[in-house]
C-alpha cells in the first residue's frame, strides 16, 4: 500500500509536492506538542530563531519530496539538481585514495548519494528502518544504479574500509546518533551530543580525504543545488577531538541554510547503555 502511494505521488510535479509538504509541516508542528518542542528547542539553541517558521515548512517538504526522490525516474530526479564544485570530487577520484563523503541531515540529503553514484560506484552505510513496511521501499530506492548499501554492523564497517582501501568512495551521515560503543560525547551547537567516531576512523585507517556534501532545496520547487565542500581542518588526535571537529564542520554547513536542517531529529538523545555526558568541571 505504501509503495503504491509513493509511486502515485511521484508523478506529481516537485513544486506541488513541496507546496503540500509545507502545509503538512505546519499541520504536524501544530498538532504534536513533543515534535513542536523538540524542533523549536533545537533551532533556538543553535541560534537561528529567524529560521523557525521556514524550518517548519521545510520539514514537511522533506517528507513530501521522498516519493519524487525514491520513485520518480532517475532522469527526472537528477534533472532537478544543479551541481557546485564537482571538481573537488573529481580530483579525489583521480587520486584513487578513496573518499569519505559526509552528509548531514540538511536539505535533500537523499539526492546527494544518487547523484554521486551516477559518476562512480558509491557505498553508503545504511540502518534498516524500524517499520518493516518501509524496508522494501527505502532499500529499493537507495540501491539504484551504482549505489551500494552497507549495513550498520561490523560486517558493514569492513565493507566500507575495503571500499576505501580499493580507492572507492563511501558515504556516512555523521549526525546520526550511533549505538553504544560507536561514539563519544562532543558538543553540537553548544550541547553534548553522542557522536559517531566511524568517519574519523575510516579516514585515518585509509588516508582517504573527507568531502562534505549537501543538497540545498531551491525555492518554489525549482529543484536542488548539490554542493561539495572540502574538509580542510585537522581532525585532532583523540576520538573526542575528532568528533568535535566533524560536528563543527556540520555546524558551518547548517549555518549556510539553517531552515533546511532536520531540527526535529532527536540529536541529543542518550542511546541505551551509554552513560550521560559528564558535567563540565567548575573552576575555582
Amino acid at each position: 500500500m505504501l509503495v503504491t502511494l509513493f509511486r502515485l505521488l511521484s508523478v506529481l510535479p516537485l513544486p506541488m509536492l513541496h507546496a503540500i509538504g509545507s502545509l503538512l509541516g505546519w499541520l504536524v508542528y501544530l498538532a504534536s506538542p513533543s515534535y513542536r518542542h523538540r524542533l523549536k528547542d533545537n533551532i533556538l539553541r543553535a541560534g537561528f530563531p529567524g529560521a523557525l517558521h521556514q524550518a517548519i515548512a521545510e520539514a514537511g517538504k522533506n517528507i513530501l519530496e521522498l516519493p519524487f526522490i525514491w520513485c520518480a525516474s532517475p532522469q527526472r530526479v537528477l534533472g532537478s539538481a544543479k551541481i557546485e564544485n564537482w571538481e573537488i570530487v573529481q580530483a579525489a577520484l583521480d587520486a584513487k585514495r578513496g573518499i569519505v563523503f559526509l552528509t548531514p541531515h540538511l536539505g535533500c540529503f537523499e539526492i546527494t548519494a544518487q547523484y554521486v553514484a551516477t559518476k562512480t560506484p558509491l557505498t553508503v552505510m545504511y540502518r534498516p528502518p524500524r517499520k518493516q513496511a518501509l524496508k522494501p521501499l527505502i532499500e529499493g530506492a537507495r540501491a539504484r544504479g551504482d549505489l551500494r548499501l552497507a549495513p550498520a554492523t561490523l560486517a558493514g564497517v569492513r565493507t566500507l574500509l575495503k571500499t576505501l582501501r580499493s580507492g572507492g568512495p563511501i558515504g556516512v551521515l555523521p549526525d546520526q546518533v550511533p549505538q553504544n560503543g560507536e561514539g563519544v560525547w562532543a558538543d553540537f551547537f553548544g550541547k553534548p551530543a553522542y557522536t559517531m567516531t566511524l568517519p574519523a576512523k575510516m579516514q585515518q585507517m585509509s588516508g582517504a580525504p573527507i568531502i562534505l556534501v549537501y543538497a540545498e532545496r531551491l525555492p518554489f520547487g525549482r529543484g536542488y543545488l548539490i554542493r561539495f565542500v572540502p574538509f580542510d581542518e585537522p581532525l585532532g588526535d583523540t576520538p573526542q577531538q575528532q568528533a568535535r571537529a566533524i560536528n563543527a564542520a556540520m555546524e558551518r554547513l547548517i549555518a549556510r541554510c539553517p531552515a533546511q536542517y532536520f531540527w526535529s531529529y532527536n540529536r541529543y538523545k542518550t542511546p541505551p547503555g551509554v552513560a550521560e555526558p559528564s558535567a563540565p568541571k567548575e573552576t575555582a
